[in-house]
């Protein structure tokens, strides 16, 4: 089965499909990828995208449009990937945009809710490109107790898992995350949560100082000095001390948080400013690695595969490798294990739509937290 995976992520920058062959079931699946695109979006809607998400006030009139202007500029981006590769996908997993994640329970009118929202409607999304679509991933698993999110490590254990090494993979998108994977793991050993802002307050520093929308190669925070007691202090706050699962989005590193950091950055340069922002990712993600690679996992973990935009910048990467270099762990792209790390998000949705529709449960509760292995998304027909 040919299946177009579609992801828009937190960093809220474009449309990434990715056209992949699928054969097998459950962790015996074998993919192929045939095609892969990223499509930016244009300037009036990532302002929109960015206006809506975590606001305190929003027109419902624009977020509904948004939910059926968003599907179609999916299905134009599929249907373009289709034109260029000469292939047609049977069947489409669309992550959509988030708009909100809350996966802590929280009191409202008198109720704990934990909720989530991804927006881009499945039924026009069918209606557009002629098959099914399977979208709204995460509530599923919130349902069961879970957290939604990451969901990606479905893809990490069935690609990466290993008999006798053990693997950590990170994807820096919007959010930072990895996933766990012990030598000769069954999917019950797999740790896996969001470690912090991956490529998110980067960018938002970089559009605040550069007007810029990201540092392109790490460029302006390689011209910088990182303030060491910046990072420190960040790194006090309670996500960071939170034990997983757990998972993070714009609520906790948003435009409130960004305005905090430029105030404790108080009058250093511009490019000090955006080095401090890239170290507090590298920084977070080592804090993160801590904890699983303690005395009774020593050498337990071997590679360490990047994903994700922030694999694109050096400067980043080689804050992360002095992070990482006690642990003894080797730096690698996973575009040396057969996958583009540019398309990794977009397959991993191709795939949890693939096993939804085969009616196979793919989340990773012991990534999530849900209370058992779920069934994911939402399915429309044509």
């Amino acid at each position: 089965m040919i299946v177009a995976g579609i992801m828009s992520g937190t960093s809220a920058d474009g449309i990434n499909v990715a056209l992949v062959r699928l054969m097998g079931r459950g962790f015996n699946t074998r993919l192929q990828l045939l095609a892969q695109h990223e499509f930016p979006y244009p300037s009036a809607v990532r302002r929109a995208v960015l206006g809506a998400m975590n606001s305190k006030s929003a027109s419902v009139a624009d977020l509904a449009r948004l939910n059926f202007l968003l599907a179609e500029l999916y299905s134009e981006a599929v249907a373009g990937v289709q034109r260029e590769s000469g292939l047609k996908a049977d069947l489409v997993g669309c992550h959509g945009q988030t708009l909100y994640h809350q996966g802590e329970p929280a009191l409202f009118l008198g109720r704990k809710i934990a909720c989530t929202w991804q927006t881009g409607e499945g039924s026009l999304l069918a209606a557009r490109l002629g098959v099914p679509v399977v979208s709204d991933f995460r509530p599923a698993d919130m349902a069961a107790g879970g957290k939604g999110a990451p969901l990606v490590p479905y893809l990490d254990y069935l690609l990466y898992r290993h008999r006798r090494r053990g693997r950590i993979v990170q994807n820096i998108g919007g959010i930072g995350n990895f996933t766990a994977i012990p030598a000769a793991a069954t999917p019950e050993q797999v740790i896996a949560f969001d470690t912090g802002p991956g490529n998110m307050v980067i960018d938002a520093v970089a559009e605040a100082l550069f007007s810029k929308p990201f540092d392109r190669d790490g460029r302006f925070a390689a011209a910088g000095t990182p303030l060491d007691t910046v990072v420190s202090e960040v790194l006090r706050a309670p996500f960071f001390r939170r034990k997983p699962p757990k998972t993070a989005g714009r609520e906790e590193f948003g435009r409130e948080f960004v305005r905090q950091f430029l105030s404790l950055c108080r009058r250093a340069s511009k490019h000090d400013v955006i080095a401090t922002a890239t170290l507090l990712t590298a920084r977070s993600i080592g804090l993160a690695i801590r904890p699983i690679m303690g005395a009774e996992n020593s050498g337990a973990y071997r590679d360490y595969l990047v994903s994700g935009g922030g694999a694109n910048n050096p400067t980043l990467l080689a804050m992360i490798e002095r992070e990482i270099q006690p642990f003894g762990l080797k730096l690698q792209s996973t575009d040396a294990f057969g996958l583009p790390s540019e398309a990794k998000e977009a397959a991993a949705f191709a795939v949890l739509a693939y096993e939804t529709w085969r009616r196979q449960p793919s989340n990773i509760p012991s990534a999530t937290g849900a209370s058992r292995p779920v069934v994911l998304g939402k399915i429309s027909y044509v």
